[in-house]
């Protein structure tokens, strides 16, 4: 689906399959919306438009979803390392400093798990290993096992803080697959 946008008719399960290297991000920017039900099988084979008119929800706003998941799909990705968000960053910071670990980094990995192949791994490391490659983004050192690196490259750690859940989000464009959550990926 390169250079496809989303469209109102679009099935959900069309958007976060088409999309895999952004599901997390579309999947959390639909469910912001309104549209609960999202993710895990549930009612992905209704469209956008009839999810959204369905709950109740304006023609105008669903060209606002459609416009906003459009954006999503246009930022650009870089390539060249892993990374958090600015946000992610602030987060992992606190919840270093509640644990009484301040200054340690990141772990960052996948396992085979979950219903399309792979699940994300997040974890407190103390300091690399030496078979880690080292990132670092916003004061936070990310560490990744050498050998995950070609298929992590590129990711973007998020946190989410909303009323549908709150935690650490990957958005990784090596994904060619994804679970209707989001939750999992395949390669």
């Amino acid at each position: 689906m390169a250079n496809q946008q989303v469209r109102r008719d679009m099935t959900i399960e069309e958007i976060l399959g088409g999309f895999p290297n952004k599901s997390q991000k579309l999947a959390q920017e639909i469910t912001n919306a309104g549209l609960h039900c999202v993710g895990c099988q549930a009612a992905t084979w209704e469209t956008l438009e009839a999810g959204m008119l369905g709950h109740g929800f304006p023609e105008e706003e669903i060209d606002r979803l459609v416009d906003r998941l459009n954006d999503i799909l246009s930022e650009p990705v870089d390539l060249s390392t892993i990374r958090l968000t600015k946000r992610a960053a602030e987060k992992y910071k606190e919840i270093l400093a509640d644990e009484g670990k301040e200054g340690w980094g990141l772990r960052f990995g996948d396992k085979a798990a979950g219903c399309s192949g792979f699940e994300y791994i997040l974890d407190y490391s103390e300091k690399a290993k030496s078979d880690d490659e080292t990132f670092s983004a916003h004061g936070v050192q990310i560490h990744v096992n050498k050998k995950l690196v070609g298929r992590l490259m590129g990711s973007e750690i998020d946190y989410i803080d909303g009323l549908q859940g709150s935690g650490f989000k990957v958005t990784n464009p090596n994904a060619k697959g994804s679970c209707g959550c989001g939750k999992s990926q395949s390669y």
